[in-house]
Order: C-alpha cells, then sequence, then structure tokens
C-alpha cells in the first residue's frame, strides 16, 4: 500500500518540526506502530541528523499531561535510540563486526540483487522498497523483515545490506542500524528473527500466498536459500560531497562545529560565533551516504543561522583557519575533534554499556515516575 503520496513528508523547516512533535500521539502510537500505517511519529530524521533529540521529544509529550504507564511503549522506543548510541559509544568500532557472536551460516558478503531492485516476490516488500528510494524512509517493522530476508533466508552477512539501508535512510542512525540488522542477524541477540507471511500479510495489509515465506515458522530453520535471493551484488557505495567553497572565520568569535549527526539550529543559538558544517570525507568514507540524504542534511542545515559548508577533515580545517574557541557535540565519530566537547541531551542519566535493552530500560524507568 503507499503511505505518501510526494516526498514532502519529511519538512525540513524547524518550525514543521516542532509542529510534527506537537502532533504526536503516543497512545495511539503504542497501540498501532508496528502496522505499516500505524501511528508513527515521522520524527526519526530529525532524531538522527541532531535537530530534535530524544529528550525533548519526551519533555513535550510529558508536559501535555500523559504519564509514564500511560505511554512506556512510547517511551521504550525513544529509549531504544538512545541505548543503541551508548553500545555505539561503549563498544566504538566493534559495531561494525558480529558483536556477540558469529552470524550463521553466511554464505556471500553482498546483498540478494531482488532486495536491491525490489523483485523479491513480497508484495509489500517491494512496494515498500520502490517507495524507500522515493522518499529515503522505511518502517520500522519493514527494515526487520527486509533484514530477515537478507540475512536468516538469504544467508548474507548483515554488513553491507545494513550499509545498503543506511546509504539510502534520511533517518540513517548508524549504531542503530548496525546493531538492529545484528539483532535480526543472531550476532547480537540469542536468537534469529524471522516473519513469514502471514506476519506480513497482518501487519502489511496484503492476503498473498505461496511466496518462499508462506510456510510455518519451524520450516525457516531447514530451508535453504530460496531461489528468488541466490544472485547477490556488491556495489561500492559513494558518498557525493557538495562543492567545496572558501569559508570565512571571524578570529575573535567562538566556533561551533556541526556534523551529519548534530543540526541542532537551537544551540547556542544566542551566542555569536562561526558555525561550520564538517563533513569528513573519511568519516563518509566508512560510512557512505546517498545524494538523497546529503540533500536532506543541507536543507536541515539552513535551519542553522549564518553557517557555512566545509568539506575537509578537521585537521585541514584548524590548519586552514586556526580557530581559537571550538565547541562541538560528543559523538563516536567525533574522535579527531579538538576543543570544548559537550554532551548530548539523553533521556536519562544512564550511560555505559548493557548488554541487553531492558537491562538499560530498567535503569531508565527508574527515574521515571510511574
Amino acid at each position: 500500500m503507499q503511505l505518501f503520496e510526494d516526498v514532502s513528508i519529511f519538512p525540513t523547516s524547524y518550525d514543521s518540526i516542532l509542529q510534527r512533535i506537537a502532533n504526536i500521539d503516543p497512545l495511539k502510537y503504542g497501540r498501532s506502530r508496528n502496522f505499516i500505517d500505524g501511528a508513527v511519529t515521522y520524527l526519526s530524521p530529525y532524531i538522527s541528523r541532531g535537530v530534535i533529540s530524544t529528550k525533548q521529544v519526551l519533555e513535550n509529550v510529558l508536559e501535555r499531561g500523559y504519564k509514564p504507564a500511560q505511554i512506556e511503549k512510547f517511551i521504550q522506543e525513544l529509549a531504544w535510540r538512545d541505548y543503541w548510541q551508548q553500545v555505539w559509544i561503549a563498544k566504538d568500532d566493534a559495531i561494525n563486526s558480529d558483536l556477540k557472536k558469529s552470524q550463521e551460516p553466511v554464505s556471500n558478503y553482498g546483498i540478494p540483487k531482488a532486495v536491491i531492485v525490489g523483485k523479491t516476490g513480497i508484495q509489500a516488500i517491494d512496494e515498500a522498497i520502490s517507495e524507500f528510494y522515493k522518499t529515503g524512509y522505511l518502517h520500522n517493522h519493514v527494515r526487520m523483515y527486509i533484514a530477515a530476508i537478507c540475512c536468516n533466508m538469504g544467508q548474507s552477512h548483515w554488513k553491507y545490506p545494513a550499509q545498503w539501508m543506511y546509504y539510502n535512510l534520511l533517518d540513517g542512525d548508524w549504531a542503530s542500524n548496525a546493531l538492529s540488522w545484528q539483532w535480526v542477524a543472531g550476532s547480537n541477540s540469542n536468537k534469529k528473527y524471522v516473519a513469514n507471511q502471514n506476519n506480513i500479510n497482518k501487519y502489511c495489509y496484503t492476503e498473498q500466498k505461496d511466496t518462499f515465506l508462506d510456510v510455518d515458522y519451524d520450516v525457516f530453520s531447514k530451508m535453504g536459500i530460496p531461489e528468488v535471493l541466490q544472485t547477490t551484488s556488491k556495489k561500492r557505495l559513494v558518498t557525493p560531497f557538495p562543492t567545496k567553497t572558501a569559508i570565512e572565520l571571524k578570529p575573535t568569535l567562538p566556533t561551533y562545529i556541526y556534523n551529519f549527526y548534530n543540526l541542532d539550529p537551537k544551540w547556542d543559538a544566542e551566542i555569536e560565533g562561526n558555525r561550520i558544517l564538517l563533513l569528513e570525507p573519511s568519516v563518509f568514507e566508512q560510512y557512505p551516504v546517498s545524494q538523497k540524504s546529503i540533500d536532506f542534511m543541507l536543507q536541515l542545515a539552513e535551519n542553522i543561522e549564518g553557517i557555512q559548508v566545509f568539506v575537509g577533515e578537521f585537521s585541514a580545517l584548524t590548519k586552514a583557519y586556526n580557530p581559537a574557541d571550538i565547541h562541538f557535540k560528543e559523538h563516536p565519530l567525533n574522535k579527531t575533534y579538538r576543543g570544548t566537547e559537550i554532551s548530548r541531551d539523553w533521556m536519562f542519566e544512564v550511560t555505559g554499556y548493557f548488554s541487553s535493552f531492558f537491562g538499560f530500560w530498567k535503569k531508565c524507568k527508574k527515574q521515571l515516575k510511574f
């Protein structure tokens, strides 16, 4: 089923983003979020790009009078985002490999071509992939379906398919993406995630039969690779950078560094400063994103008054312009930054590695007044 009439599903003005927060119905979200047309918030691209924070969203909802016990599922789903980030902080580059145990079996390190071109034969999946290329968005349940098809039916190692999805997502968050793919593939969980055709029919409102997923669950562990998934592809993903242009810094002012994960227009907005959107080629070589993602990022950056774009490494920026007072927000990809590091706005004062989300959530929940 078609969810969006056009690609304007994600407006980029800050006022429209705030209105989207105000429109959240956390009760309806809890009841319907797993359905393809459920009352999801469509806030993930703005949270992932750091325009707004999970804490900001939670505070807004609670200020409207909802009690935590009423909307626990909504708060949990927000907390998953912070949880994956905490895992990334704790494990660093280890999240780029099988985290807890090896994925098995693995027959290839590409991605089924049928997934790339949206010709799996699963109607709901193929329609979602077609829409994905147009909008940069996938429903979370569909992401899990696609990951299960790639990893657990197609026996593709999770890494490249996860990179393909991240490349095309407007809400690309490498921690959430990579660790969720590993959760589905069984390398970051106790068991693999699988869904059969009946499950997909239920949540996507289709009525398909006689597909390779139209089986009972006990069949999956004995299933070979379906013929439609046997041809794989692995093309190099390349980030298209904007044209390099010179920037101007006022040496007497502080310099604020923004990037793909921090586009917060309210960050010290009352302070006059140099504001630089730093696009480091080394980061995007490791974590490439599409033209659509770059364009979306640049449009969101327009909410930041006076921002200038610098394509190059942090070291090149400092060498060329020698800014004296640099400020940046903490993030696992900001390893080479030097200056005053500012903490992100976390929902809870819970940090460190937890092997399971519910261990993390147990600590978080104590800070809510149920």
